[in-house]
């Protein structure tokens, strides 16, 4: 016979339920209210340095895959000092013609001592804004210091957040943003006073100190040569079996990365760095915690990131701490 589990009330294991649990459900607009980028661009260096340093569980991300329609991911993240962090973003390309954004996501923060639910929160901005904010932290941290031009390759959801976040970290004299069709930059330049949107891209990456590739596409959208020494590119796209960044520049670089993992197989690694050597590339927060980052001003450097959960963590984290101060949201009893 077993020895049957009592609580320290005296109930048994069998007695015992969860009870009301009151859960903060923050919207997509309480989330965009509730997160500063340059406060996030912050908390992301601090998160890359501590993944680094091995202080982040931050497991590969499973895969489901729905035939004809999209696919799902569940990315759980934590690290002390954080609850746990569970999101599951659904990437749908055929949402666009719905007037949907490709990837909707949702984030659920869980109490680290007990699993209790305590937060769901809208993960589709934080989607956005962490991995662009990924990669403005690569130029933050490797771009020339006296880097003046930047120009930005796609006109959706990334490179706005692109456009938003780039004036945090340089004092650049023109940014611009360039696409496949001139149109739909001249748009999203419309969004954003001091952009200017530009037709010529050959030209304008052969004159740029910063290349920001934001696009959804399954090929190269520039081509090596065009980089001139010096130069920072960095790649937030991710379009298997191709990529928009061409392996010829990611083989005469200098390469960061947010994990190893980036060379591992698809869907957890990128496709344009299959082949390469792991060692070939230097993961982001050790470069921000110790590493060698840019060395030299005829130095190219790249940056490809994949978006990881740790990202989504620590936005996350951001939001609920604001939200809780500023009482943003809505109570639900679960």
């Amino acid at each position: 016979m077993t020895k049957e589990a009592f609580s320290p009330a005296g109930r048994s294991a069998a007695e015992i339920s969860k009870g009301a649990t009151e859960i903060l459900v923050l919207s997509e607009v309480d989330v965009m209210a509730c997160i500063d980028l340059s406060q996030l661009l912050d908390v992301l260096e601090d998160g890359f340095k501590a993944l680094s340093q091995g202080k982040v569980v931050n497991p590969p991300r499973p895969q489901l895959d729905i035939p004809g329609a999209g696919y799902s991911l569940a990315m759980p993240a934590w690290m002390e000092g954080m609850n746990l962090t569970v999101k599951i973003v659904n990437v749908f390309e055929g949402n666009l013609a719905k007037t949907l954004p490709s990837h909707l996501a949702t984030i659920s923060l869980f109490d680290p001592l007990s699993g209790l639910p305590v937060c769901i929160m809208d993960g589709t901005f934080i989607t956005a804004v962490r991995t662009s904010g990924s990669a403005v932290l690569s130029v933050r941290a490797l771009a020339r210091r006296d880097a003046r031009i930047v120009t930005v390759v796609g006109a959706g959801v990334q490179a706005n957040q692109h456009l938003h976040l780039l004036p945090l970290v340089r004092d650049f004299a023109e940014i611009r943003v360039a696409s496949k069709s001139f149109d739909d930059a001249a748009a999203l330049a419309r969004l954003h006073p001091s952009v200017v949107a530009v037709a010529d891209l050959e030209a304008a990456v052969r004159s740029s100190d910063v290349v920001c590739l934001a696009t959804h596409s399954y090929e190269p959208v520039i081509e090596a040569d065009w980089v001139r020494p010096g130069t920072h590119v960095s790649s937030v796209g991710v379009a298997p079996p191709g990529g928009e960044m061409p392996i010829e520049l990611i083989g005469k670089s200098s390469l960061f990365v947010e994990t190893r993992e980036a060379f591992e197989p698809t869907p957890v690694g990128s496709c344009e760095l299959a082949g390469f050597d792991p060692d070939f590339g230097t993961e982001l927060g050790a470069m921000l915690d110790r590493a060698p980052g840019r060395v030299s001003d005829q130095q190219i450097t790249t940056y490809k990131a994949m978006g990881i959960a740790m990202e989504d963590m620590v936005a996350a984290d951001l939001a609920y701490r604001c939200a809780k101060r500023l009482r943003k949201g809505k109570l639900i009893v679960l």
